[in-house]
């Protein structure tokens, strides 16, 4: 379920990052929404093929900070106008969600005393 959800925000902010090229000429800032965008879901991915429990933590941990820089360039872009409001709400509630599976996942890491050094 992640995965496909990941991977599915990762095509919407893929064609976000084309628009806000091609339409805006925002270079800067679609290339930070496009990194961080797209980077979280292939920690997911990663994690999935780790070694170990603790390599899991790590890499979901990642993830977890990267939907969290997500959601920051998507109200960034919003706040100023680069980004059409209904689109970066749409995106911003798909990161949401997106954060709190993940966020779920290294809370019940923690509780088994995973990833605690």
């Amino acid at each position: 379920m992640i995965q496909k959800k990941s991977y599915d925000f990762a095509i919407k902010i893929t064609q976000v990052y084309h628009h806000l090229i091609d339409s805006k000429k925002e270079f800067v800032l679609g290339k930070q929404l496009l990194r961080s965008g797209t980077s979280f879901g292939a920690n997911i991915e990663e994690a999935i093929g780790t070694q170990s429990k603790k390599d899991f933590f790590m890499k979901i941990t990642t993830a977890y900070k990267e939907t969290r820089e997500t959601i920051y360039w998507l109200c960034l872009l919003s706040d100023t106008n680069i980004l059409n409001v209904d689109i970066a709400q749409n995106l911003l509630k798909s990161a949401q969600e997106l954060q709190k599976i993940i966020g779920a996942i290294q809370n019940t890491m923690r509780k088994n005393h995973i990833g605690n050094s």
